[in-house]
C-alpha cells in the first residue's frame, strides 16, 4: 500500500511576477491544503503566498552586500538557508523552480548535511533556464550538472523537456507536469470592472505578463493598431513589471485612447472574467500560464504558435494559434473572432472545459505529491 503520510517540502522560487513563481506559490498553497508542510525558501515572500495559512512557511534569505564582491551574491547564502531549513524541519524534498541559481544552491545545501538528514532535490524547469541559460557557457554546465545531480527533474511542457534534452545534453529523464490554475473568486462582477475601465458596448482584448523582452510588447502593441474596426474594442493590460518603456510606442501608434494598463494587479480574475478575447503575441513561452488563466474563465484567445502553447490551446476550438508571428497576421485572426461571437462563446467554453479537465489543481498537483513519493521511496 502506498504511503500517505503527510511529506515536509521545501520550496524555492524568484518570489516576483512571473509564471515560475506564481505556480510555485499556488503549488504551495495546493500542497499545504491537502495537509503537507511547506517551507518556502527565498529573498523575498512570494506574491501570490497567503500569509498566516496552515502548514504554510516563509524563510527569508538575507543577502550582504560585501565590498569584496563586485555584485551581490545569492547562491551562497540561498544554499545555507536551505541546508539550515532541511536541517531544522527535517525536510523529505527540497523543490527548486527555475535551475539558476537555485538548481545549484539545493545540490550544494544538500552536501552540506549528514548522509541520513539530506532532502531529496526535485529541480522543475519553467523555460528561459534552458531555453536563454541553457545556451550560455557561462551557464550551460552548472545547469547540467545540477540537473544531472537532481533526484527528479520536471518540464511544465513536453516541447521544453525535448528542448532541456536538445540543448544542455541531459541524458536522464525529464517528467513533463503541466502549469495549473486554481482561479479565485473575482471581488467584483464583470459589470463593475468594463464600468471601471470606461468600457460602453467594445470589445474587451486583455493581456497579461511581465512585459520581458520575450513577449514581444511591441508586436502586441502593432497588433492591436491594425485591428478594424478600431472603435469596436479597446485593449487592457495586466502589466507585471514598469510599462513606461512602451508609453512612446503607444503615442506613435495612436492608441492612447485604446489602450488602458493596470500594473501590479493581485485580484486578476476580475479582469479575467470581464474580458472578449486574449492576445498574447510572445516569441517563445514554454507554456503561457496566462493563456491557461483566461481559458479558466471562458476567454478564448489569440496566440502565436511558439514552444508549448500548442499543447494549451487546440487552435480552432479553444482558441486561435498564429503560425507566423507577424502583426497582420495576429490582427486578421483578432478581428475574425472579434466579428465572430458565437465563435468566440463556443471557443470559450471549449477552452473553460479543457482548462478544467486537463490543467486543474485536481488534475496536476497529485501528479506532484506521486513525484515526491516516488524519490522518496514511499510509494505513489
Amino acid at each position: 500500500m502506498a504511503d500517505s503520510r503527510a511529506l515536509r517540502l521545501g520550496i524555492t522560487c524568484y518570489p516576483s511576477v512571473g509564471g515560475s513563481g506564481i505556480l510555485a506559490s499556488a503549488l504551495g498553497e495546493e500542497l499545504a491544503q491537502r495537509g503537507h508542510e511547506v517551507h518556502f525558501i527565498s529573498y523575498g515572500r512570494p506574491f501570490r503566498m497567503p500569509v498566516d495559512a496552515p502548514r504554510l512557511f516563509f524563510h527569508p534569505v538575507v543577502i550582504n552586500d560585501y565590498e569584496l564582491f563586485k555584485y551581490p551574491d545569492y547562491t551562497l547564502p540561498l544554499s545555507v538557508k536551505m541546508a539550515e531549513v532541511a536541517r531544522d524541519h527535517a525536510l523529505d524534498v527540497l523543490h527548486v523552480h527555475y535551475a539558476v541559481p537555485h538548481a545549484t544552491a539545493a545540490i550544494l545545501a544538500r552536501s552540506m548535511l549528514p548522509a541520513d538528514r539530506r532532502p531529496f532535490v526535485v529541480t522543475t524547469l519553467h523555460g528561459t533556464d534552458t531555453t536563454l541559460l541553457g545556451r550560455d557557457p557561462g551557464y550551460g554546465p552548472a545547469i547540467r550538472h545540477a540537473l544531472q545531480q537532481s533526484d527528479a527533474v520536471t518540464a511544465v511542457s513536453g516541447w521544453l523537456r525535448d528542448e532541456t534534452h536538445r540543448l544542455l545534453e541531459v541524458d536522464r529523464p525529464v517528467d513533463v507536469i503541466h502549469n495549473f490554475y486554481s482561479p479565485k473568486p473575482p471581488r467584483r462582477t464583470r459589470a463593475e470592472v468594463r464600468r471601471e475601465l470606461g468600457f460602453a458596448d467594445e470589445a474587451m482584448i486583455l493581456h497579461l505578463s511581465n512585459l520581458r523582452p520575450v513577449k514581444r510588447i511591441d508586436l502586441l502593441l502593432e497588433t492591436v493598431a491594425r485591428v478594424r474596426p478600431a472603435h469596436a474594442f479597446k485593449l487592457v493590460i495586466l502589466a507585471g513589471g514598469d510599462f513606461a518603456p512602451f508609453a512612446e510606442k503607444v503615442r506613435q501608434l495612436g492608441l492612447g485612447d485604446r489602450v488602458l494598463v493596470r500594473e501590479n494587479v493581485l485580484d486578476i480574475e476580475d479582469y479575467l472574467q470581464a474580458a472578449d478575447l486574449g492576445l498574447f503575441t510572445s516569441a517563445s513561452e514554454s507554456f503561457c500560464l496566462s493563456l491557461l488563466e483566461a481559458m479558466w474563465f471562458g476567454c478564448p484567445s489569440v496566440s502565436t504558435a511558439v514552444g508549448g502553447i500548442p499543447e494549451v490551446v487546440t487552435s480552432g476550438e479553444t482558441g486561435v494559434l498564429v503560425q507566423v508571428p507577424e502583426a497582420e497576421a495576429l490582427a486578421r485572426a483578432v478581428e475574425g473572432l472579434l466579428g465572430d461571437p458565437d465563435a468566440r462563446r463556443r471557443m470559450g467554453a471549449a477552452a473553460r472545459q479543457r482548462a478544467q479537465t486537463r490543467f486543474s489543481a485536481s488534475a496536476i498537483v497529485p501528479q506532484y505529491e506521486a513525484l515526491y513519493r516516488r524519490v522518496c521511496g514511499c510509494g505513489a
